[in-house]
């Protein structure tokens, strides 16, 4: 959860501009998400304003991670929020890049896959 440095209660709603300040999330990609993703629906009061509940700055950092981090589409996330967690025995995809930032054998399995993928179009 992000430190909101503003005095308030930690579960009092904030503006946008708080949000987005906290997350270093632009405005505009927040509205945009809003539009992308039907279950984030912070409350709008008159003129428009939003304000973000805590269960709102939760999914937005979800959204966040899944697309930025993990290199999902928008659809994807979308879906893989939609979806609930993974259950056990399901499959999931790998990380494009694992925590330890071990990239080196990560590459040299998308490589050998790729080649496979290019010997099966060959044979094709």
């Amino acid at each position: 959860m992000p430190r909101f440095d503003d005095g308030k209660d930690a579960q009092a709603m904030r503006t946008i501009g708080e949000v987005a300040a906290a997350l270093g999330i632009k405005q505009h990609v927040l509205r945009y998400w809003e539009q992308q993703f039907p279950m984030l629906q912070p409350l709008k009061r008159s003129g428009g304003r939003r304000y973000y509940r805590l269960e709102d700055v939760r999914l937005v950092q979800e959204i966040d991670r899944l697309v930025n981090d993990e290199g999902y589409t928008l659809k994807g996330a979308r879906q893989a929020l939609e979806s609930g967690p993974v259950q056990d025995g399901a499959a999931s995809a790998a990380p494009l890049v694992n925590p330890e930032g071990q990239q080196g054998e990560l590459l040299s399995r998308l490589l050998a896959i790729r080649g496979r993928l290019a010997q099966a179009l060959d044979a094709a």
